[in-house]
């Protein structure tokens, strides 16, 4: 049975003026006990020791216990709290040493300290209680939050430490100076809860922790929304995040996996792999992102799997000696380029649908930067659907570019290779190389270009095979400057211009066509410059010595001089 014991600062018959007498009193007895606390302040430091319960008979905020310094209640045993206001300073205000403790409907205040601390081995349960200020301590425990509301905390809202595993539901998370939920070392269930205001990442997982994330809001963050980093491992589902400086990052060696989020207006990025990171991303949407939607940097190596990237500058780039993998993969309004691999980095690209952007794919770096597309669509571009630069390499397979300027370009010292793709409707151009670009196309379709179906310039070398130009209105393929290569096994056809315009160092196959072949006579070889040798003075036509000459001067004084030079 249940002994009962009642406070108030009054004290009536067998009551207790203080909650202390009423613990020391309950302990005496080594049996639970039950202790009603009438409204009231109390200064004084609670220690709580066996199977004990501390109720505010008149409800929820009714008792404040306070100290000016020092920790305020302190729990070995079963210890259970209702309803309770406590306030300290400089120490943990609530410190569960051994055995159990739970804080429901009630309040805790740390100024400069931790409002509650769990050690190792002990459990700690949260519910439907305010914490503010200080920070929640899980080093080693296990621990329970339910419809709890974290506000101000000087540091970490809820730190989960050394071992420990905490589950957080249905809670509210703001204004915490570093992060809103940090673990480290442990593990962590965050599920429906919202964050919000916090200096750092709202949730982080560090040093090989765990953090499960679920159906959570997080906006208005400092930093990153949700962070993975050295070596951590979790999942995060159904988030909702909005303005925050990066969605979800992930760093130095972390593999989360990642559904269904979205991720709106990010000032920075969207999804961010960095430094070794890895991770799995499915059927995300990345929505108006500041710089990219989706980065892959500095050996960087995640997998996206039916993401979808609507409004924002950049979609998608790997950069810096990354990689990544992106499969079923939307893009659209954007106001620079869908798809950007550079400095080294690889990419696979399959199943990509690309609309209303500047630029489809663009590549630029050294030789080591290499980007494959598969099975992908590029629909009304501004300037091109496939850029590429530097001496970086791209392969493109049953790549389709709709309505645009150019469709596939590769400048400088880059290399493309086209193999089953068609471009249609284009404004300049179906297929351009230029500088010494190399550009190997097989059964390349060209239709309804407003100007060329392939073009070569400078040094470039075109290699096109079991190709089609349908079309075109100024040629099928024009061949410039010194370009070279070959053309064989290809058709043009068409109403207007010319099927081939070259240089005659292109050498044409099997070239199926009803429209003129011309062949540009090589431009003359500039003269070479006139040399013109102008001699002012006299000239000798023999051994001449003992003369003097001068020439150009209107003044000449002749001075006759001795062998060693002294005048006469």
């Amino acid at each position: 049975m249940v002994a009962r014991y009642f406070v108030s600062p009054r004290r009536g018959r067998r009551g207790y003026s203080d909650i202390a007498s009423a613990l020391d009193a309950a302990a005496g007895r080594g049996r639970a006990a039950r202790v009603e606390i009438a409204p009231g302040r109390y200064e004084e430091a609670l220690t709580v020791r066996g199977d004990v319960e501390l109720v505010a008979v008149d409800g929820p905020g009714s008792v404040v216990v306070h100290r000016p310094r020092g920790t305020v209640l302190e729990a070995s045993g079963a210890a259970r709290v209702h309803g309770l206001v406590l306030i300290g300073r400089d120490a943990d205000v609530v410190d569960c040493r051994a055995g159990t403790l739970t804080l429901e409907h009630s309040e805790v205040r740390a100024h400069n300290g931790v409002s509650v601390r769990g050690r190792p081995n002990t459990a700690v349960t949260l519910r439907d209680s305010a914490i503010r200020h200080g920070r929640t301590l899980f080093a080693g425990a296990g621990g329970l939050i339910e419809r709890c509301r974290f506000s101000d905390a000087a540091d970490n809202a809820v730190a989960v430490i050394e071992g420990a595993r905490v589950a957080v539901r249905d809670s509210w998370i703001g204004g915490s100076r570093i992060h809103g939920v940090r673990v480290s070392d442990a593990r962590a269930e965050v599920t429906g809860c919202e964050l919000t205001g916090t200096g750092k990442a709202a949730l982080v997982a560090d040093t090989q922790a765990e953090l499960t994330v679920s159906g959570c809001t997080i906006h208005a963050v400092d930093a990153e929304a949700v962070m993975f980093i050295e070596q951590s491992r979790g999942s995060v589902d159904g988030a909702r995040v909005t303005d925050t400086q990066h969605g979800i990052a992930v760093a130095s060696g972390a593999d989360p996996v990642v559904r269904g989020c979205t991720l709106t207006a990010c000032r920075d990025t969207g999804i961010n792999v960095q430094t070794s990171g890895r991770g799995r991303f499915e059927d995300c949407e990345v929505l108006a992102a500041g710089n990219v939607a989706v980065l892959s940097t500095q050996g960087g190596a995640p997998e996206v799997h039916g993401c979808r990237i609507s409004g924002g500058n950049v979609g998608i780039a790997v950069t810096d000696a990354a990689r990544g993998r992106f499969t079923r993969v939307e893009i659209g309004d954007l106001t620079s380029v869908a798809l950007r691999v550079s400095d080294d980095a690889k990419a696979v690209f399959e199943q990509v649908r690309v609309e209303r952007c500047p630029s489809g794919l663009e590549t630029r770096g050294g030789a080591g930067t290499t980007a494959e597309v598969s099975d992908s669509r590029f629909r009304d571009f501004g300037m091109s659907a496939a850029e590429v630069l530097g001496h970086s390499r791209v392969t493109l397979k049953g790549v389709v570019a709709e309505r645009g300027r150019l469709g596939f370009g590769v400048g400088e010292d880059a290399q493309l290779f086209a193999y089953g793709c068609a471009v249609e409707g284009v404004s300049s151009g179906g297929a351009l190389g230029f500088g010494r670009a190399r550009l190997v196309a097989r059964n390349l379709t060209v239709t309804g270009s407003e100007a060329f179906g392939l073009c070569g310039l400078g040094s470039a070398y075109l290699d096109v095979a079991d190709s089609g130009f349908v079309d075109c209105a100024a040629a099928g393929a024009s061949f410039d400057e010194k370009c070279a290569g070959r053309l064989a096994d290809c058709s043009v056809d068409g109403t207007q211009g010319v099927a081939v315009q070259h240089n005659g160092r292109v050498e044409l196959v099997s070239l199926r066509t009803s429209l003129a072949v011309v062949t540009k006579e090589p431009e003359p070889a500039e003269p070479a410059p006139t040399t013109v040798n102008n001699f002012i003075g006299p000239v000798f036509h023999r051994e001449v010595s003992g003369t003097q000459l001068a020439w150009n001067n209107h003044d000449v004084i002749q001075q006759q001089t001795d062998e060693d030079g002294s005048r006469a």
